[in-house]
């Protein structure tokens, strides 16, 4: 299936590792010209480099997503830099579990309003695109409550509420919103690479809780927000899409 990416402009936040990593390089194999931001300089300028051998633009940046004003600019950058912005992920998460009050704080700025900063710095290009899609990225967690109910799920739910709004309100613009909630996804130096290492007993528990028998792949997280944010996926607007290999019980009606 031919999705119609090629020659699109994304904007990726979080785009040198695991999921953020795979949907940048995805897009861009598609042969979309991507724009991604991550915080680690050197990882930056190795993943821009690497994914600009598919033949398209891949222009990396270093920003802090809770710093609203760098994060504004970055996004207005890009638009120039790229000729134009189609597609818009919302891929960073500060991952705040534990119930602190800092959590709460930092969980509202990265993952909550990282999101709705993005979008707003976003609009003008995306309200100028014949292709426009928005997809944001929640989790499991925003479904069902699980050991990250504290500030993690409460804002991965707040953001399919949100995201879901703005199917509604921009339909009249033809521009697209969509959520995928990713199950548990395993990599190299994620968070449950490390709970593996650090908690076992933690990480057998949650592997025993998936009937698959296995975690998912970033690659498999970034197949369904790559087809969601092409124009294959033009008549899907408002949904969230669970990529968890029926980790989760809860029926979606």
């Amino acid at each position: 299936m031919d999705l119609g990416l090629k020659g699109l402009k994304a904007v990726v936040t979080g785009g040198t590792k695991g999921i953020g990593r795979a949907i940048v390089q995805t897009l861009a194999k598609e042969g979309a010209d991507v724009a991604f931001c991550a915080r680690n300089v050197e990882e930056v300028a190795s993943t821009a480099k690497e994914f600009s051998a598919y033949g398209v633009k891949a222009l990396g940046k270093v920003v802090d997503i809770a710093d609203a004003a760098a994060l504004t600019a970055w996004v207005e950058e890009a638009g120039k830099a790229l000729g134009g912005i189609d597609i818009v992920v919302a891929n960073v998460s500060a991952l705040a579990i534990p119930a602190t009050e800092e959590n709460w704080s930092l969980g509202f700025q990265v993952d909550m309003m990282g999101t709705v900063r993005l979008v707003t710095a976003a609009m003008p290009y995306l309200e100028q695109s014949k292709h426009a899609s928005i997809v944001t990225i929640s989790s499991v967690s925003g479904r069902e409550i699980d050991f990250a109910s504290g500030p993690y799920g409460a804002f991965k739910a707040a953001i399919i509420h949100y995201t879901q709004g703005l199917a509604y309100h921009l339909a009249g613009k033809q521009i697209r919103a969509n959520s995928v909630s990713p199950g548990n996804t395993y990599f190299t130096g994620g968070v449950w690479d490390q709970i593996e290492q650090g908690n076992p007993a933690l990480f057998k528990e949650a592997l025993g809780m998936n009937p698959t028998g296995r975690m998912g792949t970033p690659q498999e997280m970034a197949n369904a927000v790559t087809f969601l944010a092409s124009p294959a996926a033009s008549f899907v607007t408002g949904t969230n899409l669970v990529v968890d290999g029926a980790l989760t019980k809860g029926v979606q009606f």
